[in-house]
This record gives C-alpha cells, sequence and structure tokens, in this order.
C-alpha cells in the first residue's frame, strides 16, 4: 500500500487521466454484469432479479435443443472464418503496399480514400451497400456483364449474403486498420533496410525478412484478440442487411439473441442466457489462442 502512495505521488496526473476510463468500464462494463443472473431464472420485469424463480440451466437447455443453435453457430463461425482469411489479411497487404509506395503525396491521396468509409454512419454505410448490390446497382451490372452472371437483388438470396457482407467489411475497414501496421513498420530499424540493401536483397526480400518479422507481434496480438470473438459478429450491419430470406446464412447468435430480447416476445432470460453462453465460449477461445501463441511463439496477451 505504502509503495503504491509513493507511485500515486509520482504519477498523480497519469492516475487521473486512468480514473475516468476505470470509472467507464466499473460502470457500463462491470456494474450490469449483475443481471447475468437472469439467464438462470424466469425473470419478470414485475418481480425483478431478486423475485423471479430460479430455474437453473433450463435456458441454456432449451438453446442447445432447439432448431437455431447449429444453424446459428455455423453462420456465425463461418462468418469470422472468412473474415479471418480474407478481412484480416486484408490491412496487412495494404499497409505493406503502402509502405511500397514513393510518393507522398500520392500515398496521402490513397490512405484518405481508403479511410474514408470508415468515418461514414454504418446505416449509410449498409444503404449504399445495398444500392450497390441492387438489382440494378453497378456491382450487379459488372457481375452481369463481366461473369454472366443472372440479374438479381443479392441480398435476396443467401447464397450471396456472406460474400457481400465480407467484402463490403474489407472495403469498410482496410484503411483504416493498415494504421496500425503502418506505425508498426514505421518502428522498424531503417538500418536493417541499408544492410539488406548493400547485401544486394531486392524489395521483395526485404518485406519476407525484415518488415514481416517486424510486425509480427502486432499481427499476432491482433489475430489472438480476433479469436476472442469468433463467435461475437457485429450485429448492427447484419440487422441492416439481412432479411427473412437471408436467415438460413446470415443470422448469427447476436441477432438472435437481438430478436428474442427485444422481438415481440422480450425474452430476456432466454436471449441472456444465449449472450452469455457466447461469452464464456469466447473467453475459452481467446485463452486457447493465447496459451497457443505462448507455446509457439514469444507474443501472448499475457
Amino acid at each position: 500500500m505504502r509503495s503504491w502512495l509513493i507511485d500515486y505521488r509520482k504519477h498523480k496526473y497519469l492516475y487521473l487521466m486512468i480514473f475516468p476510463v476505470l470509472l467507464y468500464y466499473i460502470l457500463f462494463h462491470y456494474v450490469p454484469m449483475y443481471g447475468a443472473i437472469i439467464a438462470f431464472k424466469d425473470y419478470r420485469i414485475a418481480e425483478g432479479f431478486t423475485g423471479s424463480p430460479w430455474v437453473g440451466f433450463k435456458h441454456f437447455q432449451s438453446f442447445f435443443e432447439s432448431y437455431y443453435f447449429w444453424r446459428l453457430l455455423k453462420n456465425t463461425l463461418l462468418l469470422n472464418v472468412y473474415q479471418l482469411l480474407f478481412s484480416f489479411p486484408a490491412p496487412i497487404i495494404f499497409a505493406l503496399l503502402i509502405n511500397e509506395l514513393a510518393g507522398r503525396l500520392f500515398k496521402r491521396i490513397v490512405q484518405t480514400i481508403t479511410y474514408l468509409p470508415h468515418f461514414i454512419s454504418l446505416i449509410v454505410i449498409c444503404g449504399m451497400i445495398t444500392q450497390f448490390v441492387s438489382r440494378e446497382g453497378f456491382i450487379t451490372d459488372l457481375l452481369v456483364n463481366f461473369f454472366g452472371m443472372e440479374r438479381t437483388a443479392l441480398l435476396a438470396h443467401p447464397e450471396y449474403f456472406r460474400s457481400v457482407y465480407v467484402l463490403s467489411d474489407i472495403w469498410q475497414s482496410v484503411g483504416w486498420g493498415s494504421i496500425i501496421y503502418l506505425a508498426a513498420i514505421t518502428g522498424i530499424n531503417p538500418e536493417l533496410y541499408e544492410a539488406s540493401r548493400i547485401d544486394g536483397a531486392n524489395r521483395w526480400r526485404q518485406t519476407l525478412n525484415i518488415t514481416l518479422p517486424g510486425i509480427a507481434p502486432i499481427i499476432i496480438i491482433l489475430f489472438i484478440l480476433k479469436i476472442g470473438h469468433m463467435l461475437d459478429v457485429g450485429f448492427e450491419k447484419i440487422i441492416l442487411l439481412y432479411n427473412p430470406n437471408t436467415y438460413i446464412t446470415a443470422d448469427v447468435i447476436n441477432t438472435f439473441v437481438y430478436r428474442k430480447g427485444l422481438g415481440a416476445t422480450f425474452e430476456f432470460s432466454y436471449a441472456t442466457a444465449v449472450g452469455l453462453f457466447q461469452s464464456a465460449m469466447n473467453f475459452l477461445l481467446l485463452i486457447i489462442a493465447n496459451k497457443i501463441s505462448r507455446k509457439l511463439s514469444e507474443n501472448s496477451l499475457w
């Protein structure tokens, strides 16, 4: 305690800066966790948290035995796997390409253009996507003219939903996601590149032997964090893009929880149980990914 007080006196302004963030997490992330007990109750608003009867794992069992369980699990995992395969590497590749551009003005123009989608409202983004892939949209026109595809609204067909979602995610996040990798690249010692040029290494060899190993710790950390969200897909975008016709491939755990908890039935306990299962699985995956990373490399979250 005494050592903490000494440290506080030395760095009191840093502690004061941390305090609002700490307060935010306590109020909006830890205090609401008390409400998770309704996953084990038949929650009724009139009876409150304490008055509602305990039912144990009834809602969990109901979810695991339902028709929706495997469909939701499959859709959620597939979307995240596609994002890991395509969306996750995209900012890395983009950062490497940007790093190779010689013209500073052109580099800034490209970065500005690719950053813009991140700052556009998600509602506007989804509206644009809907228009682009509509029956008369320009992306549909390109697919019809160059690939001979039948003219149709892509979001009306479940088989196209995942492709539209992942490709639009790349468009929306590739620029913004590259910032952290560009920052990591600038932190690499320039003398390493000079030494490699003296040894006759071309740009490709420099990228493979210097740049990629230099940003590998950042890539690993972000990959671990991504694994920790394998059962978590941003439901706002899906809700704005999907419809009953595409539920078979677009409906994920988050959207199911939203419909159950805030839909016509207001099944708060059932929705909380599903959400708690999702959080527990994400936490377990995070621990496993971190442990594997710590064994295979020197990089891990803890």
